[in-house]
């Protein structure tokens, strides 16, 4: 009985120090080791043996977290308050200084993003938050990467997930826009105008210089109205007619004239 007895507790200290002191590691997981309080090194992936009691170790997984940065309220530039909420992916590049450098590197990146994002949105323009947000991106994450880079973290993206604003800054915005595209259409109407009273301009000048062509263009438009089943038709008499009938009569008046001229 005793030697049974003594055969369980020898079991049962063999179960107790194969799970303190063998681990394993997958490929993708590093160990950080302390013994007796003092780092002394990484380890793994795969078969690994501590000293109880005298070792533990750390374990952290290197590939890439999805965060996602809650909705923060920012002030824009020209003082418009939008909701934003952004998704940052990083990953853990030194396992030694996530662990000794920083206390808990998630919640300490995830709460960095937080006051970058509204730092750096609130020195923007509303038009370039909508507009530039590929820019915004690479600015949010390139100051976050130099951050983090003291505790060992890679900031590999950030992107803007949503810009919300309130009611009535929408219709505003709607507005806005419309104004803009009313604008635009009068312009494009007034450059039109200018465009078709510079070609009449030099179509008349030519005309002007060729009286024939100018007697074909009557022509032309007779027919053309003619052709609308039109009840009364209006044709254009030539000046050029009337100044030369006035020439002749004047001369016919004159004293000394005769009725056979």
């Amino acid at each position: 009985m005793n030697t049974g007895l003594i055969f369980v507790i020898i079991a049962v200290a063999v179960i107790a120090f194969l799970s303190t002191a063998v681990s394993i590691l997958r490929e993708y997981e590093r160990g950080v080791v302390f013994t007796l309080g003092r780092y002394t090194g990484l380890t793994g992936p795969g078969f690994i043996i501590l000293i109880p009691v005298i070792q533990q170790m750390v374990k952290v997984d290197l590939r890439t977290i999805t965060e996602d940065v809650p909705t923060q309220d920012v002030i824009s530039k020209d003082n418009v308050s939008v909701q934003v909420n952004a998704v940052i992916y990083f990953r853990v590049v030194e396992p030694d200084k996530a662990i000794n450098e920083v206390a808990d590197f998630r919640r300490a990146t995830s709460e960095l993003a937080q006051t970058t994002l509204r730092s750096v949105l609130g020195k923007h323009d509303l038009d370039e938050m909508l507009s530039e947000r590929d820019k915004l991106n690479a600015d949010i994450q390139e100051i976050l990467d130099n951050q983090t880079d003291r505790w060992g973290i890679k900031v590999a993206n950030v992107e803007i997930k949503h810009v919300d604003l309130d009611e009535s800054m929408i219709r505003a915005i709607a507005k806005q826009a419309e104004a803009e595209r009313e604008r635009r259409a009068r312009v494009i109407h007034a450059e039109g105008e200018q465009q078709a009273a510079r070609k009449l301009v030099e179509a008349a000048n030519e005309l002007s210089e060729e009286p024939q062509a100018m007697q074909l263009r009557y022509l032309s438009s007779l027919q053309q109205i003619a052709g609308e089943h039109n009840s009364t038709i209006v044709f254009p008499f030539p000046m050029d007619l009337v100044r030369d009938f006035a020439a002749q009569l004047n001369r016919r008046n004159e004293p000394g004239s005769s009725d056979e001229d």
